[in-house]
C-alpha cells in the first residue's frame, strides 16, 4: 500500500555513497546533496519525499560526512519509523535511529530518570480512558461513553499545547474550540487527572515528552550528553508537529541548526490533536539562511487523479494554502475519475461493493482497493456490503503484522524448519527456497488457492501468503540465499515493523489514511455535514476539512471514485446535497476558475448503474417508527422492540451456515450475517420473492443458498445443498 511495498521490495545495497543518488529525480538530489545547515523540503503528495530524505541520511553516512549513531529520525507513527528503518537499512545505512517522537523521549526518558530524579521511572499509562473516568467520578460529573473519549481528547490537546489545567477554559475561549462539556467541568475532570496519576505513580504519553522536557531544561548536563551523542535531525510531517514536540525538538538542537525537516502544509490534518503548520510556514523565519526544496513531480497518481487534487486546493483559502505546491503526474494518462450519487446510504455501500467486485475481477488485487470515510461510524455499513458481495476487507488499525498469532506461529516453524535443515522430511521435495516456505506454511493452514470471502479465515491465509509473496522477492534478489537467511531478514523486519503487503480490501478514515496509497480509492459519504463535517465552524475549519479531502484524493494511484448519497436511509427525504468541496470539479456542478473547471470525469446516478427502484420509508413493523440504522431496516423493527423470531428455526439456520462455511472454506458472515438469519427467523419467508426481500439477501445468495434457506424455514434440513456458481 505503500511505495515501499508496492515496488521490489529486496534492492540490492548500493556499491558506493554515489551509487545511492542513483535514480533521484534533480530536487530529490538536491535535498540529498544538502546536508549541512537547515534544510526544508516542501513535499507534495506522492513526490517521494521518504525516498529524498532516506537517501539524504544514506548517502550522508556512505560518504563519511555523518556517522550512523549522530543521527536522530523522528516521524509521527510506528509504520513511518519502521518503513524508514526499512529504506536505510537497504541503502546500508542501519545504523541510524529512526523513531517516533515519543519512542525517541521514552528512551531518554528511561534511561536519564535515575539520575536526573532517581529510583524506577513510573509505569506508562497504555490507555487513558478508565484514568479519566474516576477523576469525572470523583468531582461528580457524569459522562458517558463518547463525552468520556472526547473528555480525554481535550485532555491530550491541553498537554500537547502545554495548557495547564487552571488556564484551560481561557486557552479554549480564546482559540475559538468547541468544548465537548463546559470548560469549567472539563479543567475540574483534567486536574482530578492529573492528581490520580500522582497518586498512583503513573505517566500517560504526553507525559513522556513534558517529563523529557522538563529534565532537558532543568539538567544541562544531561542535555549536552544527548547534544554530544546526536548531531543532526530530520524531521519527517513537519506540518503534523506540536507546541510541545517543538519544544522537544528546539533542547534537542540546542544552539545548532542541522536540522531538515519535510513536509506539506497542504496535509496539515490533525489541528485537533495540536499539530500546527506554524512551524512549517515560519521555519525560514526562523532560519534565513535554510535551503529551500521543492518537490512538485508526483510519481504516484495519474494526470487525471492531479488535476482533481490540484483543483481541491485551488479553490483553498488562508495561510496554509498560500504555500500549496502545484503537482505534477509523471505517470501516464488513466482513466477520469468517477462521480456517482445515490439515493441512500445503503444503496452507496452496495454500490461501492459491486464496483470494488468488478475491479478484483477486472485484475486489481483486493489489497490495492480502499474505501476511505470521514468517521469510523461509516465503516459497519461498508463491511456488511463487501461481506455480502464476498468481497476480503481489511479495518485499518488493526494489529501490527509482525504480532498477529498466525504469523508468529510460522516464524516458530520456519525457525525449527531452518534448524533442522536437511533432516527436515517437509522440505524433501522443495527445489528452492520458496518451495520450502510453501512446504512449512502449508502445516500452519496455506493453501495455494485462497478461501473464499473475507473474515479470520481469510485474514489468516493472506498473512501467510505474504509470507510466501516475500521469500520469493526474497529468493530472486539474493541468489543462494538459504532459509536460515529468510528467518534472520523476518527477524530485522519484525524489529523494524516493516511489514509485506496483506490482501484485502481496505476499509479506513481519511485521518488513518495519511500516508498510504492504493491503486484504487472509493470516496465515499461525499455529503454537507459529513465533509466538511457539521462541527466545522470556523473557515480555518473548513479548510482543514477540505484538506483532509485532498489527502484522500492523493492515495489513488489510478482509480478513483467519489460518491455520496441524498437520503440516510431508504425512501427517505432526498435533502443532502454534496460536498461543496466538489463544486467546480463534477460535471455539471459549475466552474470555480481555469485550474478547477477543467476537471474531466464521469457523472453517474446510482439508479443508471444498475439500482433498484427507490423503496418508501422503513417502518418498524412493531411500533411503526421509521427506520435509519442498517442493522434495524434488516430485521424491519428498532432493536429495542420485542422481537417474534421463532428461535428453533434460528438455531437450525446456523447450524446450516456452519456446514455451508465449512464446505465453501469462507467465514460464517459470507453466507449470511447473524442479522440476516435473525430477520429470516423473525419473518418465515415461504417464496423466493418474500426471501429476496430480506435486506442481505440478494440475488446471488438467493440463487445460490435460496432452495435451502426456504426448506430450512418449512422445517426441512436444508440439504439441496449449493452449486459452484
Amino acid at each position: 500500500m505503500t511505495a515501499a511495498t508496492h515496488s521490489t521490495l529486496f534492492p540490492q545495497v548500493p556499491e558506493t555513497a554515489d551509487a545511492v543518488l542513483d535514480g533521484l529525480d534533480p530536487e530529490q538530489r538536491e535535498v540529498a546533496l544538502a546536508l549541512t545547515g537547515p534544510v526544508c523540503v516542501l513535499a507534495g503528495a506522492g513526490t517521494g519525499k521518504t525516498r529524498a530524505i532516506t537517501h539524504r541520511i544514506a548517502y550522508g553516512v556512505r560518504s563519511g560526512r555523518l556517522q550512523p549513531a549522530s543521527v536522530l529520525a523522528v516521524t509521527f507513527t510506528n509504520r513511518a519509523a519502521g518503513e524508514m528503518r526499512g529504506r536505510l537499512r537497504q541503502l546500508g545505512a542501519g545504523g541510524v535511529q529512526a523513531r517516533t517522537f515519543h519512542s525517541a523521549a521514552l528512551r531518554q526518558l528511561q534511561f536519564f530518570w535515575p539520575k536526573a530524579v532517581g529510583g524506577d521511572l513510573p509505569r506508562l499509562l497504555e490507555r487513558k480512558i478508565q484514568l479519566v473516568a474516576d477523576a469525572a467520578a470523583r468531582c461528580r460529573i457524569r459522562l458517558d461513553r463518547n463525552e468520556l473519549r472526547d473528555v480525554t481528547g481535550e485532555i491530550e490537546w491541553a498537554k500537547v499545547t502545554q495548557t495547564v489545567p487552571a488556564d484551560y477554559p481561557a486557552i479554549v475561549a480564546k482559540a475559538h474550540r468547541d468544548a465537548p462539556r463546559d470548560p469549567a467541568e472539563i479543567s475540574q475532570i483534567y486536574a482530578m487527572y492529573e492528581q490520580l496519576k500522582r497518586d498512583r505513580s503513573v505517566i500517560d504519553f504526553e507525559d513522556v515528552l513534558l517529563l523529557t522536557v522538563g529534565i532537558l531544561q532543568d539538567r544541562h548536563d544531561i542535555a549536552d550528553q544527548i547534544r554530544s551523542q546526536y548531531q543532526h535531525f530530520v524531521v519527517d510531517e513537519y506540518q503534523d508537529v506540536s507546541p510541545l514536540q517543538q519544544r522537544l525538538l528546539d533542547l534537542w538542537l540546542g544552539d545548532r541548526d542541522n536540522l531538515c525537516v519535510v513536509g506539506d502544509t497542504s496535509q496539515t490534518i490533525y489541528s485537533f490533536t495540536g499539530a500546527t503548520p506554524d512551524h512549517l510556514l515560519n521555519f525560514r523565519t526562523r532560519h534565513p539562511g535554510a535551503t529551500v526544496v521543492k518537490l512538485v513531480r508526483d510519481y504516484r497518481s495519474t494526470p487525471q487523479v492531479v488535476h482533481l487534487a490540484n483543483g481541491l486546493l485551488s479553490q483553498a483559502r488562508g495561510r496554509a494554502a498560500e504555500h500549496r505546491l502545484e503537482l505534477i503526474s509523471q505517470r501516464d494518462p488513466g482513466p477520469d475519475p468517477v462521480y456517482t450519487e445515490y439515493a441512500d446510504e445503503p444503496t452507496e455501500a452496495e454500490g461501492t461493493a459491486r464496483r470494488v467486485r468488478d475491479l478484483i475481477a477486472a485484475g486489481v488485487p483486493a489489497g490495492e482497493i480502499a474505501v476511505l470515510y470521514r468517521i469510523n461510524a461509516q465503516s459497519e455499513v461498508y463491511e456488511q456490503a463487501l461481506a455480502d458481495a464476498g468481497v476480503p476487507y481489511q479495518l485499518r488499525g488493526a494489529e501490527r503484522f509482525f504480532e498477529r498469532q498466525e504469523v508468529r506461529e510460522a516464524g516458530i516453524a520456519l525457525r525449527g524448519a531452518a534448524r533442522a535443515g536437511g533432516n527436515d522430511s517437509l522440505l524433501d521435495d522443495a527445489e528452492d527456497l520458496p518451495a520450502q516456505v510453501r512446504a512449512v506454511l502449508s502445516t500452519k493452514g496455506w493453501t495455494s488457492q485462497p478461501p473464499a470471502g473475507s473474515g479470520a479465515v481469510r485474514d489468516r491465509w493472506e498473512s501467510l501468503a505474504a509470507l510466501v509473496r516475500l521469500a520469493e522477492d526474497f529468493a530472486r534478489a539474493r541468489s543462494g540465499a538459504t532459509l536460515s537467511d529468510l528467518v534472520a531478514e523476518l527477524d530485522e523486519r519484525a524489529a523494524a515493523q516493516h511489514a509485506p503487503t496483506v490482501q484485502g480490501v481496505t476499509l479506513a478514515s481519511l485521518h488513518s489514511a495519511k500516508g498510504l496509497e492504493w491503486d484504487a480509492v472509493f470516496l465515499v459519504g461525499l455529503t454537507e455535514g459529513m465533509m466538511p463535517i457539521t462541527y466545522a465552524k470556523t473557515d480555518e475549519q473548513i479548510e482543514e476539512e477540505r484538506r483532509l479531502l485532498y489527502v484522500g484524493v492523493t492515495r489513488a494511484r489510478l482509480h478513483l471514485t467519489l460518491s455520496w448519497a441524498l437520503s440516510r436511509s431508504p425512501g427517505g427525504r432526498a435533502s443532502r446535497r454534496p460536498s461543496r468541496f466538489l463544486k467546480g470539479l463534477r460535471p455539471g456542478s459549475g466552474s470555480l476558475g481555469t485550474v478547477a473547471s477543467g476537471g474531466s470525469g464521469s457523472f453517474e446516478r446510482g439508479a443508471a448503474a444498475g439500482r433498484r427502484k427507490p423503496r418508501g420509508p422503513v417502518l418498524c413493523r412493531v411500533c411503526g417508527a421509521t427506520l435509519t440504522e442498517a442493522g434495524a431496516m434488516k430485521l424491519m423493527r428498532c432493536e429495542d422492540c420485542p422481537s417474534d423470531m421463532d428461535e428453533a428455526l434460528y438455531e437450525r439456520l446456523r447450524d446450516w451456515r456452519a456446514d455451508q462455511a465449512r464446505e465453501l472454506g469462507q467465514p460464517a458472515y459470507c453466507v449470511f450475517t447473524d442479522k440476516t438469519l435473525m430477520a429470516i427467523a423473525e419473518r418465515v419467508p415461504a417464496t423466493g420473492g418474500e426471501l429476496s426481500s430480506i435486506s442481505g439477501v440478494g440475488a446471488r445468495k438467493l440463487d445460490r443458498f435460496g432452495t435451502d434457506v426456504l426448506a430450512i424455514c418449512a422445517g426441512g434440513d436444508g440439504g439441496a445443498g449449493h452449486d459452484d456458481r
